[in-house]
């Protein structure tokens, strides 16, 4: 596993295609309104993107027909954006991926519509909460696999499960590169596989399940949802590491 190592020209230029997934992100939020309807919330992301002289890098990407991944209430991520209007007690998962000058930003959030129950804050919480968590306790020559640890405690703790076969990963001058950090520890020792080391960049995405951590894919090939048939969560930061510590790109 050759995972790349960035040198901080590099790193600025991820910092700004990140930059404007952040913000595409922002926007979304602040549109997140019962009546919106998914393929316009989709629409409107993709023109802010392009304003900004960037390309949704998502569309198209291994066939996906849309600039951003809509996943609505039991969709946890992948979600296509349809016709579908925003109802008062959704919640809904956004995922956006840049492209600008050969270099890629990739982050999600999930939020509520309008008055949510207790339990689909605490789901949407457990997901970025776990995010900043994990993000803050990474050190330089620490493995991924402690990573994924740290990730599994976090959500297993809240009394969720992660979402299995799907995973965070690194970015660079492509939208998924080495290596592959599951939400949890495959095998039984974190202390074995490759350590985190300055210049690596990579995404972290919590996906959170309630009670089974099954994926099933449905029909459109795209949408993934947990076995157990209950509302899901993700949240996703692309991360540098500067110094001996991450350092967060996808901020507006």
């Amino acid at each position: 596993m050759a995972i790349s190592l960035r040198k901080s020209d590099e790193i600025k230029k991820l910092r700004a295609a990140n930059k404007i997934v952040a913000e595409a992100l922002e926007l979304l939020q602040a549109n997140t309104k019962v009546g919106a309807s998914l393929k316009e919330l989709d629409a409107m992301a993709e023109d802010y993107i392009r304003s900004q002289g960037a390309k949704p890098s998502f569309k198209g990407l291994y066939g996906f027909p849309n600039a951003v991944c809509c996943s609505l209430n039991e969709v946890i991520i992948h979600g296509i954006p349809t016709d579908y209007k925003l109802q008062e007690g959704d919640i809904i998962g956004y995922d956006i991926g840049t492209e600008l000058e050969g270099y890629f930003g990739d982050a999600a959030v999930s939020v509520p519509v309008g008055k949510v129950s207790d339990e689909d804050l605490a789901l949407i919480a457990c997901a970025k909460d776990t995010l900043y968590h994990a993000i803050g306790e990474i050190k330089q020559g620490m493995r991924f696999k402690e990573l994924s640890f740290i990730l599994e405690d976090s959500i297993v703790s809240r009394g969720f499960v992660p979402l299995y076969n799907f995973c965070g990963h690194g970015i660079g001058k492509k939208p998924h590169e080495e290596p592959e950090i599951p939400n949890y520890l495959e095998g039984k020792n974190p202390k074995q596989g490759p350590k985190i080391k300055n210049g690596m960049v990579f995404c972290l995405e919590p996906m959170i399940c309630q009670k089974d951590s099954k994926p099933i894919i449905l029909e459109n090939k795209w949408d993934v949802v947990s076995a157990d048939g209950l509302r899901g969560s993700h949240y996703e930061h692309t991360v540098a590491i500067i110094n001996g510590k991450a350092e967060i790109l996808s901020l507006a």
